[in-house]
């Protein structure tokens, strides 16, 4: 072998070695949700005609944001003591989260709300087999990770995959009855710990995951935000169904992957009921959201 061709293929090796273990990802909407609790004591003091009033106010808000064209928000009527009403918006930004969060505020309505818990998080699709092609791709071209041609690449990948993706990034809130959403974490411990997993297994491990998700496509829509940096744990996810009892079936079937038995730690569930804008004063007067 020349001299030449030999000293790259040793660099190649001595690259490949340095191969970061951090999956790539991209990101769309900024996800917040509010989850409520509704004083219905001090609501029912109140005359019709100042329910009514207020009822038009915010309805007439939560009408502009679930037709807004850059990202919509969406109403559900939850079931159980977790509280009451769950608020979910999907924004092109943090900024337009904040100042969502300020509209609803300056709400009347907002006197009868109480907050329970919130969550805030971003869209995120994992990129571990494009990955580790373009980590291999560039070890074998001799690029130093992190050197500035590597950042380059990875960049130029990056805005291929996001344009690729730019719908299941940027997706309208999908309209189904139901809606369960729990955010989750993946193990740290002394025993296991998924980070120390090397990059490859841990493909390995989510792409059998995602297999079984793939079996219910038909019967529900998950979208998996990031919120590592954001919230109190790593990731949450929202699954949307006309019957709940997917959701019962697909994660107990996930909880048998390797990836979800092993690793996964999970935390409050809350499921709710779709409440259209016009179904708003009828959810307030005790009947239930047709959705």
């Amino acid at each position: 072998m020349p001299a030449s061709r030999s000293a790259q293929a040793e660099r190649a090796t001595m690259v490949s070695t340095e191969i970061p273990p951090v999956p790539l990802t991209i990101e769309g909407y900024s996800v917040l949700h509010q989850m409520m609790r509704f004083r219905w004591s001090a609501w029912r003091l109140l005359r019709p005609s100042q329910k009514a009033k207020i009822i038009h106010e915010a309805g007439g808000l939560l009408a502009k944001m679930e037709q807004n064209p850059t990202g919509q928000s969406g109403l559900y009527s939850l079931i159980g003591h977790k509280g009451d009403l769950m608020f979910v918006h999907f924004r092109q930004s943090f900024d337009e989260l904040n100042q969502v969060e300020l509209q609803m505020a300056r709400l009347r309505l907002s006197d009868y709300l109480e907050p329970t818990t919130s969550y805030l998080s971003m869209i995120e699709l994992g990129l571990y087999e494009s990955t580790i092609k373009a980590y291999n791709e560039l070890a074998e071209r001799g690029i130093e990770a992190h050197s500035e041609e590597w950042k380059r690449a990875i960049k130029d990948t990056l805005e291929r995959q996001r344009e690729a993706m730019r719908p299941r990034l940027f997706p309208e809130l999908p309209k189904h009855r139901y809606l369960c959403f729990y955010p989750m974490d993946r193990r740290r411990g002394e025993d296991k710990n998924w980070y120390t997993v090397p990059i490859e297994e841990r493909a390995r491990q989510m792409n059998e995951h995602g297999l079984v998700g793939r079996r219910y496509a038909g019967e529900v829509k998950q979208i998996i935000t990031g919120s590592i940096g954001f919230d109190d744990w790593e990731w949450g996810v929202d699954l949307f169904a006309d019957d709940p009892l997917v959701f019962k079936k697909l994660i107990y079937e996930m909880r048998f992957d390797e990836v979800s038995a092993v690793y996964a730690l999970f935390g409050t569930f809350y499921v709710g009921l779709r409440c259209g804008s016009s179904e708003l004063g009828k959810l307030l007067s005790g009947q239930v959201p047709k959705g």
